[in-house]
């Protein structure tokens, strides 16, 4: 007790916040470590995207060191290399910019020239890898938005509801992009090209197994 000008005044001990000992002892201290955490999880992209990442950058690994010329070389019924590209950036302007809410085409061109079934032609590989920059560029900042929820979403198409989900879109361009990356590397091999890239590249480093978050 202490003595002041209104009398004495019992003092109560400050309560330590103590935490068991097997969770650190220090709950103040545990609590900023899970709100950071969880604020962390909260800014990673959801693990289908994170596949997807990983999937282009192996795409456009199989696309070094290849010159124009090769890259416009057809082995007929196949595209040539350079078309595959322009192919990939029309589904993602497509998939992720068209049907993204946007209802956009950032590049009409593209939509035109190498959507599915269009004809063949031996374009340039430097521009094809132009155009297919700037539309994943665009197309990120959607991406980073995909809840679970929003995958499990029906497309809107013309104002209407489709059977497919955003989910099914993501998953039709991961596939997608793997069966045009090893039609690309059998044509390099055509090419006669040596040292070629092995795959699957680091898969355990960049894009390990993550399971959706649980917050």
């Amino acid at each position: 007790m202490v003595k002041s000008a209104n009398g004495w005044l019992r003092l109560t001990p400050k309560r330590k916040t103590g935490c068991h000992p097997a969770l650190g002892g220090d709950c103040d201290n545990i609590r900023r470590r899970l709100s950071t955490s969880y604020s962390n999880r909260a800014m990673m992209p959801h693990p289908l995207v994170d596949q997807l990442r990983f999937t282009r950058a192996e795409f456009i690994r199989a696309t070094k060191g290849v010159s124009d010329d090769d890259a416009r070389r057809r082995f007929l019924p196949l595209n040539c290399l350079a078309w595959n590209v322009g192919h990939l950036a029309w589904q993602e302007q497509r998939y992720f910019l068209y049907y993204g809410g946007e209802g956009r085409l950032l590049l009409p061109e593209i939509d035109r020239e190498f959507t599915y079934g269009a004809p063949a032609s031996e374009p340039s590989l430097k521009e094809m890898l132009a155009a297919w920059r700037t539309i994943t560029a665009a197309a990120d900042p959607w991406l980073d938005t995909f809840t679970s929820e929003m995958l499990a979403s029906h497309v809107i198409s013309q104002g209407k509801p489709i059977q497919r989900t955003h989910g099914n879109l993501l998953q039709r361009v991961i596939y997608h992009y793997w069966y045009h990356t090893g039609e690309n590397m059998a044509m390099r091999q055509l090419l006669g090209h040596e040292r070629l890239p092995v795959y699957v590249g680091d898969i355990d480093g960049k894009a390990p197994y993550r399971p959706e978050q649980q917050i």
